[in-house]
């Protein structure tokens, strides 16, 4: 399972107790100290209902989370969870009303304009959870169109992702989901496949901007039942995707949810490993940047580490293997 030590204290460790130069351990160890001040930050929204809240649980380990509020007194019903590095921004849920929807509208554009010490973004993605039930989409579209692409810089399509959440009730009837497996039959699965053209369309036609969604079910439990989720292993690997690459290291430093059903099923077997790889990279490119340590990289991450893609193994792959694990890698 997770190695329990802080990702940046195991890496610290490493780099001491390494055989580098001086040299070359000063460096890295100003990357480290770099990644550790600094903070990856995802905004999550949608219409009312659409399961917020149950995705930021399944997705994150939430018992370690602090809660807080938008630093505006305007804004104080955007929640703020903060986990490790990682800070999580729930807003209010659109969808209740006319006068509700402009004001959250607002909190929520000026909250992307606000910029970091750098003057980049201050949000680095946007998730917008789609209610995969509901065929009245009206809200969600507007949000997605004239609130969150206008005003996520030149390249939206890279900081926004759309996720069709409760998959397993989108379709009515008692064929609509396969309980056991887990997963949506056939019928469902051209249900789903279509609400997903029709949202990519709709935004393509408005905005011009092609962003393809996903669906997932984030899952539920209660007393005598409990459903699984089904694709969160697929969000995951596209939130760590389309992350900023010198931050998705971030997100591996003990945030994500330690239940391993989480990420048992999923519409292919791979999200884990491909997960698991993605962050190996980002973990050495933003550690060993301006480092001179060649092929030496061997001793700090593991043999053969000139060969990352086969390299999951020694003290650092013990990090990133806990997560492997638990995705199925």
């Amino acid at each position: 399972m997770f190695n329990k030590q802080n990702l940046f204290t195991e890496l610290e460790q490493l780099v001491k107790h390494s055989a580098f130069s001086a040299g070359a351990k000063s460096t890295l160890m100003q990357n480290l100290q770099r990644l550790k001040s600094s903070q990856l930050n995802i905004l999550i929204t949608g219409a009312t209902g659409a399961g917020k809240s149950s995705t930021i649980n399944a997705l994150f380990d939430m018992s370690i989370a602090e809660v807080g509020y938008d630093t505006d007194p305007l804004t104080q019903d955007i929640h703020c969870y903060t986990l490790n590095n990682l800070v999580l921004w729930d807003t209010p849920g659109l969808g209740d009303g006319i006068e509700e929807d402009k004001n959250h509208s607002q909190r929520i554009i000026e909250k992307l304009a606000v910029a970091d010490s750098s003057g980049q973004a201050m949000i680095d993605l946007v998730l917008v959870i789609v209610d995969g039930g509901t065929r009245d989409l009206g809200t969600t579209i507007t949000l997605i169109n004239e609130v969150l692409i206008p005003n996520l810089g030149p390249h939206p399509e890279e900081r926004l992702i759309i996720a069709i959440n409760q998959a397993d009730v989108a379709l009515k009837g008692p064929d609509a989901w396969d309980h056991q497996l887990n997963q949506p039959t056939t019928q469902a699965s051209a249900f789903l496949e279509r609400k997903v053209t029709s949202l990519t369309q709709r935004i393509k036609k408005a905005t011009g901007v092609d962003i393809s969604p996903i669906y997932y079910s984030a899952g539920y439990s209660y007393p005598g039942h409990q459903q699984r989720p089904y694709n969160l292993a697929k969000l995951l690997y596209l939130i760590v995707s389309k992350l900023p690459k010198n931050k998705r290291v971030l997100i591996a430093n003990q945030t994500i949810s330690k239940q391993e059903s989480n990420w048992t099923d999923n519409d292919a077997p791979d999200y884990g490993k491909k997960t698991t790889a993605i962050l190996w990279e980002a973990i050495i490119d933003s550690s060993t940047a301006g480092a001179n340590i060649g092929s030496n990289i061997g001793e700090l991450f593991g043999r053969p580490g000139e060969k990352l893609g086969a390299a999951i193994g020694g003290a650092i792959g013990g990090i990133v293997g806990g997560i492997g694990f638990l995705l199925g890698f």
